[in-house]
């Protein structure tokens, strides 16, 4: 029996656009400092037995999230600034919300440099800031609201383009 080498944990690339709704996308790809980053799928399940025996089932969705801890700030970088006005303006909504995009670096689109990505609008909302002396950091959750948007990824001008 051959031994099949599982796929490598960078070939699912997640990012965050920086601008937070602003003219321009800016993807910012996520995990610098990340050993892990699982975007919980938090299904809304009930399971039931009725009166005749019978187990139902009833599915409501999923509360998708995923932990951005830790996020250490670093001058430059294109999401710290956002962070930061997070956190100094206590923001809410419209101040926290942006687009996340998914890429299947494993899965080609139809052209080359292209690859098999999914956007979803989010808001992204820090736990807290601080931190010890390795660096001050702004750890935060990222909320995924809405459905999922297929299309592909084009990655030498870090564009999205929606399926037809």
């Amino acid at each position: 029996m051959a031994y099949v080498v599982p796929m490598e944990r960078k070939m699912m690339a997640h990012f965050i656009d920086s601008s937070f709704g602003g003219e321009t996308t800016s993807w910012y790809r996520l995990g610098e400092d990340l050993e892990e980053f699982n975007v919980e799928m938090n299904p809304d399940i009930e399971q039931r037995k009725n009166i005749l025996g019978a187990n139902n089932f009833i599915h409501n969705g999923y509360e998708t999230s995923a932990n951005g801890e830790p996020f250490y700030a670093r001058e430059g970088d294109a999401l710290f600034p956002k962070l930061q006005e997070i956190v100094d303006n206590r923001a809410q909504y419209e101040g926290t919300a942006t687009t996340a995009l998914e890429v299947h670096l494993w899965e080609e689109g139809s052209t080359s440099g292209t690859f098999v990505a999914y956007t979803q609008q989010c808001y992204v909302i820090p736990s807290s800031y601080g931190g010890d002396t390795s660096g001050y950091q702004i750890p935060f959750t990222v909320y995924y609201v809405g459905q999922k948007t297929k299309g592909t990824y084009n990655t030498s001008n870090q564009t999205f383009t929606p399926a037809a």
